[in-house]
């Protein structure tokens, strides 16, 4: 563990910084990287010894308290901030509760801005899902020599914008590995094969949570008949509430907070006089 101040001034410990990671790289040292969608899940990831949890900005409090020590890489949704002003704003914010690189999929101009402040930055290139449309829908990249240098151009426009780290998603394999050999940039692939310096995928995936996982994904346990059990129990218990209440069962007194001994007939004789009056 290493001692940190985070930017917002908070002494506390990272199981990696950023020349970790770099060094990392240049040793060939493979890192990890899963997601985290709540507290819950961030705890099993650092408990995990997983390297580094991915999430969007709304949750780095709740992430960061569950897990306070793992590196953390925050996503600014498109949704969230729009303007490089906004943009700036919430990457502030999240770096001052506790993260320690921003993901943007924007343009190396708002990677530019960004770095200037000394603020970490995660690119994306490949299948990039939310430009599908630009990019032809949801397919592989990379399988020819001239879609490869076109991913490994995107990298290193990234990587003059100030950049220090990229996804590079759904990508041939191949052309992953000799992508990874030309740039500085630490490169996170998910659906993008073996090479990369961090191997990157969501925990619903690694944790067989989906009916239909995408292609690259490989389940490493299997979630989904513990998941049914505890909708099946909830759903249960809520229908024994529902009964409970229309039967009255519930609540009860021993569970229900009663008045101070006498004061029932005080208030009984008080409403009398109450309804009396109207």
């Amino acid at each position: 563990m290493k001692q940190i101040f985070t930017f917002g001034l908070h002494r506390t410990q990272r199981n990696l910084t950023l020349p970790d990671i770099l060094a990392n790289k240049a040793n060939g040292i493979k890192m990890t990287q899963a997601t985290a969608s709540n507290g819950d899940e961030a705890a099993a990831v650092q408990a995990a010894g997983i390297d580094m949890v991915g999430l969007t900005s709304d949750l780095v409090e709740e992430v960061r308290a569950a897990a306070p020590y793992i590196y953390l890489i925050a996503a600014i949704d498109a949704e969230v901030a729009i303007t490089d002003d906004e943009v700036l704003k919430e990457a502030y914010r999240c770096v001052i509760a506790g993260a320690d690189h921003i993901y943007t999929m924007r343009s190396p101009k708002t990677v530019e801005m960004l770095s200037r402040e000394d603020i970490s930055v995660h690119g994306h290139v490949g299948l990039v899902p939310r430009k599908s449309v630009r990019t032809g829908g949801l397919r592989a990249l990379g399988k020819t020599a001239d879609e490869a240098i076109s991913i490994l151009e995107d990298i290193k426009r990234l990587e003059s914008a100030g950049a220090v780290s990229v996804e590079v998603e759904c990508v041939a394999h191949e052309a992953m590995a000799m992508i990874t050999k030309h740039t500085s940039l630490v490169t996170h692939a998910i659906g993008s094969g073996a090479n990369a310096d961090v191997i990157f995928m969501f925990t619903e995936d690694i944790c067989g949570e989906l009916e239909k996982p995408p292609r690259h994904a490989k389940a490493f346990c299997d979630l989904k008949p513990l998941k049914a059990a505890l909708q099946d129990e909830r759903i249960r218990g809520l229908g024994a509430y529902k009964a409970a209440v229309s039967s009255g069962q519930f609540p009860t007194e021993d569970i229900s907070i009663s008045m101070t001994k006498g004061e029932q007939e005080k208030l009984a004789e008080a409403l009398d006089k109450f309804t009396g009056e109207t």
